[in-house]
């Protein structure tokens, strides 16, 4: 597997020192979330300041944004990183498309078909000089001229990666993208019972070989026995925040955890943010998390996760 370091902060002067960390201690890429700063231009300064490392957004939220502005800038990062860049996108969820950027909301499979459609049909038109076309339901680009044409790139199109956790956008990721990025809230059994046959049943709509499994996986791990128990309260917090949304309640029912998804998300309706870790069990915890010594990372994230992926994400403060 490849592992990559991920980025809590994507301010650019946190960005340039972790990348650097990450080429420097041999991680394989970095992968930069879409919170608090622009996950492509922080991968736009990580590429551009290295020279060995793949970067990824994981995830840029595509429905905050439209499919030109996206390919535009993707565009630029895979110069910037001279093709050591992967395009992740993620649908968010509805309150946060409306409230929070502002934007439509409306079927999200369907729309983020058509939304990574456009995008490629975008890029094929600048290698190519074809005429622009793209008339959806949701998306309409019919209008390129030179002037406003990158042209081709040199280093080819970044490599685009889905983020999915239930089984219609999965699916999705199967058909339509290079990669799929599962959930930080997912478990072994859950990608092998669900994500995984998903993953399967989209593919086998394309000609597609294989779309590669990148995982996100929750880590505990630290130097001494305070550092790992820090980190693991902060990873219960985590599960414990995801667990009370009730799109990843799937992934608890799996395992028989009903009762757990009802406590968590009663609790957050209540605003108990600070104590609902209290709720997540230690047999909850060896589900989600990979527990191990700074220096055996690799090989426990092999030994948990080689069967169904292809590379991991790991972020440690």
């Amino acid at each position: 597997m490849q592992i990559d370091l991920g980025i809590r902060d994507a301010a650019p002067s946190a960005v340039l020192a972790t990348a650097a960390r990450a080429e420097r201690e041999g991680f394989d890429g970095i992968q930069v979330p879409e919170l608090a700063h622009d996950p492509l231009m922080a991968c736009a300064l990580a590429g551009s300041a290295t020279e060995r490392i793949h970067t990824a957004t994981s995830i840029a939220v595509a429905f905050a944004r439209n499919p030109m502005t996206v390919a535009q800038s993707a565009n630029d990062v895979q110069l910037a990183s001279e093709g050591r860049f992967s395009l992740g996108l993620g649908s968010q969820v509805q309150p946060h498309i409306e409230k929070r950027f502002s934007m439509p909301w409306s079927a999200p499979a369907p729309r983020m078909r058509e939304f990574i459609a456009a995008v490629r049909a975008i890029w094929h038109s600048w290698e190519t000089g074809e005429r622009l076309n793209v008339r959806g339901e949701h998306y309409r680009h019919t209008l390129m001229t030179p002037m406003f044409s990158p042209g081709p790139n040199p280093h080819g199109a970044p490599d685009i990666w889905l983020a999915a956790v239930g089984p219609a956008m999965t699916k999705l990721a199967g058909e339509a993208a290079d990669g799929f990025i599962a959930h930080a809230f997912t478990t072994p059994d859950y990608l092998t019972e669900v994500s995984l046959p998903a993953l399967a049943e989209g593919r086998a709509r394309t000609d597609r070989a294989a779309t590669d499994v990148i995982l996100t996986p929750f880590v505990v791990t630290g130097r001494s026995a305070q550092e790992r128990a820090e980190m693991e309260k902060a990873v219960r917090s985590q599960i414990a925040f995801y667990g009370s949304t009730p799109s990843y309640r799937p992934v608890l029912a799996l395992h028989g955890w009903e009762d757990a998804a009802d406590a968590l998300h009663a609790a957050s309706r209540r605003g108990e943010w600070d104590t609902m870790g209290s709720i997540i069990t230690d047999d909850m915890m060896n589900a989600f998390a990979t527990f191990c010594e700074p220096a055996d990372l690799r090989a426990a994230l092999e030994d948990r996760f080689a069967h169904v992926g292809t590379r991991a994400c790991v972020t440690l403060g």
